[in-house]
């Protein structure tokens, strides 16, 4: 394709549409991802995790059609991202930042994960709308960072001003998973009834959502416990 011709820039613009319409989940795992990093560190996880989950997602479009042959990759992706979900959940901010390295670095890669095992839709639309173009493919992701940049942080502040979003975006990220799980080719045809469809969607949800905040709970217990003893 061309440059600067109309249906270059046609192209592009569908593209970054397709960038920003499927941003809302990637937002919600990066801003989760940094939410308990030292407030010091979390524009550099944001950033960076946000840069290695579009290369990821850069070099996953071009494969695409390799990528479509390997059987269970939905089915993999989606239980990835089920722990993902109940993960993020259960993280609560250390105290100490005597590892803040360690931990940024594992912000970081959760993110690029996540991201991996859910961009398969958006790959899938990204590719179509750039039909086999790389530059195309690369310049619109390019241009999706600073906008995934400014929606995750918007969303980390979110959720310090409003603890229970983080149990909202847990549940949107477990809807993710129980769709990509339901789309494998495999097992798609148990899924064609609705009341299974959207029961099986509800049961991941309520089972991560519900036994994370248990184990979130339980968590914070066993932490005001040993406070005392650390005196």
């Amino acid at each position: 394709m061309e440059l600067f011709t109309v249906e270059f820039w046609l192209a592009l613009a569908s593209i970054i549409m397709i960038d920003l319409v499927l941003a809302g989940d990637n937002a919600i795992v990066i801003g989760m991802a940094a939410r308990n990093i030292p407030k010091e560190n979390q524009k550099k996880v944001i950033i960076w995790g946000t840069v290695g989950a579009v290369i990821i997602r850069a070099i996953a479009t071009l494969l695409v059609v390799y990528l479509l042959m390997l059987p269970g990759l939905h089915l993999i992706g989606g239980l990835a991202l089920v722990y993902i979900a109940y993960k993020l959940l259960i993280e609560e901010p250390e105290e100490n930042d005597v590892s803040s390295s360690t931990r940024i670095w594992a912000a970081i890669r959760t993110i690029i994960i996540a991201d991996a095992m859910m961009g398969l839709d958006n790959v899938l639309a990204v590719a179509g709308a750039a039909h086999g173009d790389t530059l195309l493919v690369i310049v619109g992701l390019a241009i999706s960072i600073p906008v995934m940049v400014w929606c995750s942080t918007l969303i980390m502040k979110l959720m310090e001003r409003f603890p229970w979003i983080v149990a909202v975006g847990s549940a949107i990220l477990a809807w993710t998973a129980a769709r990509m799980i339901m789309e494998e080719s495999f097992l798609s045809g148990y899924f064609t009834n609705w009341a299974i469809k959207y029961g099986f969607e509800l049961l991941v949800v309520v089972v991560v959502v519900l036994i994370g905040l248990r184990q979130k709970k339980k968590n914070q217990r066993a932490r005001t416990t040993e406070e005392p003893v650390l005196q």
